[in-house]
């Protein structure tokens, strides 16, 4: 049997908290291992109860989760962080990114949703949510586009990686092979410079690269 997802909420609101706590409890591949209201607490209960990942607040009162998630990644680097913020937060985006993030979600998401972002970050990759896109493209957008020399292929792969597609949904999506798909990200990373999916994700979005519409 493979061993299960082991996931820690820090969330300052009961009602919110108790909510992920019931969905966590319903998805057989998770394990919820523990729970704190704020970064402070978090901190004090990360060494017992070892985290794969964390789904973490951002406004929170005595430590918030900004603050939680620097101190965390320099006690346990191995640690991956999915965000978790309302509409109107987004400012806090880079910041968090900054931070080590893996994952930014709105919390307003659906329960599909969430499992999908927490498989994906626990194989290592990054993940956005879709609106999170929207709203950052409108947000960071440049008044000029910079030639990469995309082919048309490559375009379509990073299309759907900004759209949170995973390497085997973009396969299906374009009839390519899984390792033919992870070439071509390969590739876009080097043509931009980026060292991880989730800065090439913000590179497209700034550089008008791509449109998420």
């Amino acid at each position: 049997m493979a061993e299960k997802i082991r996931i820690m909420i820090v969330e300052d609101h009961d009602l919110f908290r108790s909510g992920l706590k019931r969905v966590i409890d319903e998805i057989k591949e998770l394990e919820l291992v523990g729970e704190a209201e704020n970064g402070a607490v978090f901190l004090g209960l990360l060494a017992k109860s070892n985290p794969d990942i964390v789904l973490m607040d951002i406004k929170m009162p005595v430590m918030d989760g900004i603050e939680a998630t620097e101190k965390a990644l320099k006690i346990k680097p191995g640690l991956k962080i999915i965000a978790l913020t309302i509409f109107g937060e987004e400012e806090y985006l880079f910041t968090m990114i900054q931070k080590g993030i893996c994952g930014f979600m709105l919390k307003n998401t659906s329960i599909s949703e969430l499992e999908r972002a927490i498989q994906l970050v626990s194989a290592g990759h990054q993940y956005f949510s879709p609106e999170i896109n929207t709203l950052l493209a409108k947000k960071i957008k440049g008044d000029f586009i910079i030639n990469l020399h995309l082919t048309s292929k490559e375009r379509d792969v990073l299309r759907l990686l900004c759209k949170g597609y995973s390497s085997s949904e973009m396969a299906s999506e374009l009839f390519l092979s899984k390792r033919t798909i992870e070439g071509y990200r390969a590739r876009l990373l080097q043509k931009t410079e980026q060292t991880n999916t989730l800065n090439l994700v913000i590179y497209a979005l700034k550089h008008n690269l791509v449109s998420v519409n």
